[in-house]
């Protein structure tokens, strides 16, 4: 499997826009390596198609080089079904592969197959690491301020899972739960449910969506957060209501070390109050903070970081 964004997957570093993959725009690459939810011309042309089909719907006729305007997926649906290449290939993460489910990724298992494998790729080869007082957050992740995070994926979806924090104040965990797919998700409102001891919290989701898939390993096996929070250990995938919109409420690269900054001095604070002045380690905290110090107490830290009621 070739890495995401690796220059050699394309001749002379070149990544042709998906748009003229398919046929419908004749040159354009693409400088911010697949991630279409950032890119501007992506969002001007699925615009104009929008406007083609409401004013076809209304009986009009649009002429001209805006009328033959078709989104790239139903202009790959033209072909055979031997010569739809998957979004996979087209991105040139794998060698040909042609869509089996009609370019309806959720549906698809390879799909499936294909970003866990990534995840795993991930902690072999990880993104550079923002590290604040021990406490880790990968580069162009973004952080919701319930310590939950965020990935854009290459398909516009999103990956969502606890941090590194989470997993050094509460521990390992017995279980992790999401909602089930096709089921919505509220920004800000209790999307993921952990368990320990007999003890719970809950972590709000960071965006407005729709679940696609849930990470099956954490739900007897929650242990994986506590290894690889941003890779293996991932909550679950989503697709967006409207991310514009949702990512001014997260946080990502300085924002959150400061945010990460001031929660661990709080932190400090508590125990300190609770434990005395040795309970920090050379000034970084350690794993596992409430089992070694259960009298800082669940509801307590939960409500103070994770915003449990």
């Amino acid at each position: 499997m070739r890495a995401f964004g690796d220059a050699t997957t394309r001749r002379h570093g070149k990544f042709p826009c998906l748009w003229m993959q398919a046929g419908v725009v004749r040159k354009k690459y693409c400088p911010l390596f697949y991630d279409c939810t950032a890119c501007q011309f992506d969002r001007a042309l699925m615009h104009a198609v929008e406007e083609n089909q409401r004013l076809r719907d209304q009986g009009q006729v649009v002429a001209g080089n805006r009328g033959r305007l078709v989104y790239w997926k139903d202009k790959l649906k033209e072909r055979p079904p031997w010569k739809q290449p998957c979004i996979h290939h087209m991105k040139g993460q794998i060698q040909f592969r042609a869509c089996t489910h009609r370019y309806v990724c959720s549906d698809c298992e390879f799909d499936q197959f294909f970003q866990d494998q990534f995840s795993v790729y991930a902690v072999m080869r990880p993104v550079d690491v923002l590290s604040v007082k021990g406490i880790d957050i990968p580069q162009g992740y973004y952080l919701h301020p319930g310590h939950v995070w965020l990935k854009i994926e290459a398909d516009g979806s999103v990956r969502i899972g606890l941090d590194d924090f989470v997993r050094r104040v509460l521990g390992p965990m017995d279980k992790i739960e999401a909602p089930l797919m096709g089921k919505p998700v509220r920004q800000h409102e209790p999307a993921i449910r952990v368990i320990r001891g007999g003890k719970e919290a809950t972590f709000a989701s960071p965006v407005n969506g729709v679940v696609l898939d849930i990470n099956p390993q954490l739900r007897e096996k929650g242990q994986h957060l506590h290894h690889h929070p941003y890779a293996t250990g991932w909550v679950l995938r989503a697709f967006p209501d409207n991310l514009r919109k949702d990512l001014p409420g997260l946080m990502i690269g300085s924002e959150s070390q400061t945010f990460l900054n001031k929660e661990v001095d709080i932190l400090y604070e508590l125990i300190e109050e609770t434990a005395g002045p040795l309970a920090a380690d050379g000034g970084y905290l350690g794993d596992d903070i409430y089992g070694n110090l259960p009298e800082l107490g669940w509801e307590n830290l939960t409500r103070r970081f994770f915003m449990n009621p």
